[in-house]
């Protein structure tokens, strides 16, 4: 696994929301020109190369994190065993260590949606770096370096990867309440 194949499988959860909500408010689901669920709409939406995409997708399906859709042929995560993953193994297979002091984007319960969450007492918030970011806090490098670009037009995709965050950097109660939250999240269809 690398730590790209977890982006990469919550941007299919998230575009998979999208879809469902969609068709849930009557409204035809119409994404771009491009299939957002192949490796060229991926590419495109994450900024990773399709090489790399497609090795993602095959790594995704070897370990079991992902299974092809019947009906579609395209990579449907496992939710379940993603979700545990992430909660158990995720903060040893992939640490994260604040860096300085730096301007970005919020992430953990810095961010936005998640900010109300938890009070948090004095600390500095944490940022992934990005050159257009308006906070200052201290840098978290987010599990792909085009992380910062990918979240700009995808909400649920930013509020997941914070979630991420926050199990990745916090003490036991704040990981605990990010894996609730994170369960919550992909587990409710």
């Amino acid at each position: 696994m690398k730590s790209q194949d977890i982006v990469i499988l919550l941007k299919l959860i998230s575009l998979q929301e999208q879809e469902k909500l969609s068709q849930f408010d009557g409204v035809e689901w119409s994404p771009s020109r491009e299939d957002p669920y192949s490796v060229r709409g991926l590419e495109a939406s994450l900024g990773i190369s399709k090489s790399e995409v497609n090795a993602s997708i095959n790594r995704s399906y070897a370990s079991g994190l992902a299974v092809k859709d019947r009906d579609f042929g395209r990579a449907k995560p496992n939710r379940r065993d993603l979700c545990n993953f992430i909660i158990h193994g995720l903060k040893f297979v992939f640490p994260a260590q604040p860096g300085g002091m730096i301007r970005g984007i919020p992430t953990a319960f810095a961010a936005p949606m998640l900010e109300s969450l938890l009070m948090a007492g004095g600390e500095y918030l944490y940022v992934w770096p990005y050159a257009h970011g308006k906070d200052m806090g201290q840098s978290i490098e987010p599990l792909f370096k085009s992380v910062p670009d990918a979240i700009q037009n995808d909400e649920r995709l930013y509020e997941y990867l914070a979630l991420i965050d926050a199990i990745r950097l916090g003490r036991q109660r704040e990981a605990q309440l990010a894996s609730d939250r994170l369960s919550e999240k992909l587990l409710t269809r």
